[in-house]
């Protein structure tokens, strides 16, 4: 096997491939890379067995083709010290010894025997769904903060997709806050409902944040795959129903809060500074267009408190919410007011932007409140 590539374009899609590798994996052959070489190009694929990343490359000379595979960490590390070079990779097919070449060194590893590689899944009957780049990063983004992380609730851990003819949901809850986005632009032939890993997806939104392609989705039963440009990603889906999210959302909320978002995120940091370190509890008094925050620590004599301006409609109310979960929230609410429905203090309040295009997107944020004491 014998090729030359630019260290910077193979390293560029290495970089791609690299977050499916864990740094010490129990099966040794996960810490590598597998390099298929053929006439036309060379493939790259990283795994860890519930996850399979595949970049082609075909600005490449292939002198001769092969497979072979190759540690990721040394491999990673060369390849970032080094300038925008050529190298040339020789590997010896009997010994699985690796040359590379550059004009000033050489630099020899032992690879591994291609065969031991997991293969990467294939898809026997397959629903397909087409989205921007975008659209996907957009919709993972505003999401995926919300999965839970209890191995006993694997459902929970990622992100329900559910497709049909009149657009398509992304969900993530963690049973304290829930993220329902809704794209009016999506749309499938069929009504599907798989639920995604969240590592996965982790890698997608960091690949797709700078460009700007469709991407092909195909689901099964088991597995899913995204296709766009040179990337392939394969993942499993997590097996199980999802809870019934609809049946927590307040139909009925009566009272309702618009508040800048700046100066509120600016007031719950100080303000939960104070707060118990076990609950994060921050008090919510609503009333006559003003809010007023306050948190206390009575273990530590520590109290807060601040009032802000904003629009109030609705019955006087004293409410109380995790303020980790709130910022958390509103962090990831775009445009600069926000607004908060709310029905009763023991009772989840709905948290929206206020100035949103319905026609191709909705975005609904749930978050469970902490009862208050006197």
């Amino acid at each position: 096997m014998n090729f030359v590539v630019s260290s910077k374009t193979l390293l560029q899609q290495l970089l791609m491939v690299n977050g499916t590798i864990a740094s010490n994996s129990n099966v040794p052959i996960l810490n590598d890379f597998l390099f298929e070489a053929d006439d036309n190009g060379l493939t790259v694929y990283g795994s860890d067995l519930e996850t399979t990343v595949a970049a082609r490359i075909t600005d490449i000379t292939v002198k001769s083709p092969g497979r072979i595979c190759i540690p990721a960490k040394i491999l990673m590390e060369t390849l970032k010290s080094f300038t925008d070079i050529p190298l040339t990779f020789t590997v010896d097919s009997k010994t699985n010894g690796i040359v590379v070449s550059s004009e000033t060194g050489k630099y020899k590893q032992a690879g591994h025997n291609a065969d031991e590689y997991p293969k990467m899944p294939e898809l026997a009957k397959f629903n397909t769904v087409t989205m921007e780049s975008m659209t996907l990063a957009h919709a993972v983004n505003k999401t995926i903060f919300a999965t839970g992380n209890d191995d006993l609730r694997p459902v929970m851990s990622g992100i329900l997709f559910e497709m049909g003819s009149d657009g398509s949901n992304f969900v993530a809850t963690d049973a304290h806050k829930l993220v329902k986005y809704h794209r009016k632009d999506v749309k499938a032939s069929g009504i599907a409902s798989i639920i995604l890993p969240k590592k996965p997806l982790n890698l997608l939104k960091n690949i797709l944040a700078t460009i700007d392609v469709p991407v092909t989705i195909e689901y099964s039963d088991a597995n899913i795959r995204f296709k766009f440009e040179n990337i392939t990603l394969v993942s499993r889906l997590v097996e199980g129903k999802y809870p019934n999210y609809e049946a927590v959302i307040p139909k009925t909320n009566p009272n309702k809060l618009t508040v800048d978002k700046a100066p509120l995120l600016g007031s719950l940091r100080r303000v939960s500074n104070f707060s118990n370190k076990t609950t994060y509890q921050v008090r919510l008094k609503l009333g006559a267009n003003e809010m007023q925050l306050s948190a206390e620590d009575l273990d530590f004599a520590n109290e807060a408190y601040e009032k802000l301006p904003c629009l109030y409609e609705g019955d006087d109310i004293d409410i109380g919410f995790n303020s980790k979960f709130l910022m958390e929230m509103i962090s990831n609410i775009d445009g600069e007011t926000v607004t908060f429905q709310l029905s009763e203090p023991n009772r989840a309040g709905i948290i929206r932007p206020s100035e949103i295009d319905t026609e191709v997107e909705d975005v609904t944020m749930l978050v469970m409140p902490i009862m208050l004491g006197n």
